[in-house]
């Protein structure tokens, strides 16, 4: 028997499944095996080949804190369904304003995530193409803009297109490791680098290179960020893209660390760790330039982990009048394209004070994803302890353990990145979390005014007093006083004069005697030639009445015409509207 199958939803076709998910949203931590093991090595080497011996068992410890991510993030999928990751974990169990601290975290991983990913991938072209680096802040711009462009048409459509390099980068890198276990002999001469003064092997030089090694795991949370942007059940494929992606990024960490062990591999200055490993494993054929492209393809690619992510989580904070309404609105294909365009905006600031380079960004990064790692954890430590579902005291103890580890490496990553450009960071997480504050706090103000969340009396009408400034007898004027008093029985027209006009006001005043248009017309005089304040101390002195300011302007037909307009009807709106409760009505007359 045959059944048919459903198609999906309009919405819902813009929508990730499983293998979109992990291209849409996994690219910042696959792409993170290129530098996550380097990052290991080039602080085990200050010891020697006796602090290279460890850098399977560092790599062993980040694979393991992984695991605990990776479940961990599974019931945070659960849990919350609507996204939110560390902030939605934070804002249940934690408190809102430790909520806010892993929000700002988040927030600054994504935008660095996005300039430390462009700039790495436009690093790893221009060292194969060396006549490029003159252009590489302009590179590193067209790459943003072609990310940015590619998320505005959708994330779903991101991840199609993310799909095919994704896996020809996974595929490559399992071919190296496999090559490389089954070789006895590199494919060919690995160069080696002496270490000039060398450390003693010490619990600080592993936790430094566990510190830098876990740059690999940032990224690992921004599926759990992201739920909402999954086809249904949403909860389900998330959870399994969460599984999946925590499963490559274990083999692949672990695979390169035992190769680099095997094939004694050393930093060596303009040569990359995995091009070393690569190149004993395949040697300098085909499958290494496969390797080396895919790497920078991936690289550059790895922001769009940051376009699937921040948005929902801009979303969710806006919903919670933590971030300006704006960022909860979206657009066709369900983009949340403000969100987009504050990451790109930032993003590029970056890279425009960094030069593009990336070994300026790199000090920054990592240190914000750990606090929010740390708060998620704690989270759901709190999260067992209230339901206390079946099996909760190990799972508990489960995240616990992740949070002392996570814990531990936030402490030492801000500390050994302090100095090298981590302060900002310290700085700009408070200085997030007071602005989103001040952005609740306003919104909170605004709601009380509004009596939100109040059933208010029945309305009543009140007697309405329409008010027309008026300058010239028109048929401008006439389809304005026409329209006022198609809004109540009472209009008043105003006519404001200046010092030295008297030819013109008289030449108005017989004008409009003539036309006599049934309304009364009140002369304002100012001194000064003023347009607003006049008319504003007559409004104020209007008592008991409702009152409309119907302001009459010309609409043009093209835009370039707007430049011959006077702007008065812009500045008396703006000046009624700013100093007075009257209400301010734009009556447009289209040419």
């Amino acid at each position: 028997m045959s059944t048919l199958k459903t198609p999906p939803e309009p919405a819902e076709r813009h929508r990730l499944t499983v293998v979109g998910g992990l291209a849409a949203l996994s690219l910042d931590a696959m792409a993170s095996v290129a530098y996550g093991p380097e990052a290991i090595v080039l602080v085990l080497a200050l010891a020697g080949g006796a602090g290279l011996g460890f850098t399977l068992p560092v790599t062993i410890a980040i694979a393991l804190l992984l695991a605990v991510l990776t479940l961990s993030y599974r019931q945070v999928i659960a849990a919350f369904p609507d996204g939110g990751g560390a902030y939605g974990v934070s804002r249940a169990y934690l408190g809102r304003r430790t909520s806010l601290v892993a929000a700002a975290s988040l927030i600054v991983d994504y935008v660095l995530n996005v300039a430390v990913s462009v700039a790495a991938g436009v690093a790893a072209l221009t060292s194969a193409f060396p006549s490029l680096l003159p252009h590489t802040l302009w590179l590193c711009l067209g790459v943003l803009a072609l990310v940015t462009a590619v998320n505005l048409r959708g994330i779903a459509n991101s991840a199609r297109a993310f799909i095919a390099p994704t896996f020809i980068y996974v595929a490559s890198i399992v071919l190296v490791i496999l090559f490389g276990l089954f070789r006895s002999e590199p494919a060919a001469a690995v160069p080696t680098a002496q270490v000039e003064a060398l450390q003693t092997v010490g619990v600080l030089l592993l936790l430094k290179a566990f510190a830098n090694g876990c740059a690999a795991l940032t990224g690992v949370e921004a599926i759990a960020n992201a739920v909402p942007s999954f086809r249904e059940p949403g909860v389900r494929r998330a959870q399994r893209a969460e599984v999946v992606l925590g499963a490559l990024l274990a083999v692949m960490l672990i695979g390169i660390a035992v190769l680099i062990e095997k094939f004694e591999i050393n930093p060596v200055e303009g040569v990359t760790v995995l091009s070393q490993v690569t190149t004993a494993a395949l040697g300098g054929g085909f499958g290494y330039y496969l390797v080396q492209f895919a790497t920078v393809v991936l690289l550059a690619l790895a922001a769009n982990t940051s376009f699937g992510g921040l948005p929902v989580l801009a979303q969710l904070l806006a919903q919670h009048n933590n971030l300006p309404h704006v960022f909860a609105l979206r657009a066709e294909r369900q983009v949340h394209r403000y969100g987009i365009w504050f990451l790109t905006i930032t993003s590029a600031i970056l890279l425009v004070v960094a030069n593009g380079q990336m070994n300026v960004l790199v000090p920054l990064f990592a240190i914000g994803v750990f606090v929010g790692f740390t708060l998620s954890q704690i989270g759901m430590v709190r999260h067992w302890w209230r339901g206390r579902p079946d099996g909760w005291k190990w799972r508990a103890a489960l995240n616990g353990f992740g949070a002392v580890l996570t814990g531990v490496a936030a402490i030492v990553v801000t500390a050994t990145k302090f100095t090298e450009g981590g302060w900002l960071i310290v700085v700009a997480l408070p200085l997030l979390v007071w602005a989103m504050q001040r952005v609740h706090r306003a919104y909170r103000h605004i709601g009380s005014q509004l009596e939100l969340g109040r059933t208010p009396p029945p309305p009543r009408p009140r007697a309405s007093l329409v008010i027309v400034p008026v300058g010239t007898v028109s048929r401008l004027t006439r389809d304005a006083i026409t329209a006022a008093l198609s809004l109540s029985d009472r209009v008043e027209a105003v006519h404001v004069t200046h010092p030295d006009d008297e030819a013109t006001t008289q030449k108005f005043l017989d004008a409009w005697d003539r036309w006599d248009p049934g309304v009364p017309l009140v002369r304002l005089h100012d001194e000064r030639r003023r347009i607003g304040d006049p008319l504003i101390a007559h409004l104020r002195e209007i008592k008991g009445s409702q009152v409309v300011v119907l302001i009459a302007e010309v609409e043009p037909t093209h835009v370039w015409q707007r430049i011959l307009q006077n702007q008065r009807g812009a500045v008396l709106a703006s000046a009624v509207r700013r100093n007075t409760n009257a209400v301010v009505c734009r009556f447009r007359f289209r040419i």
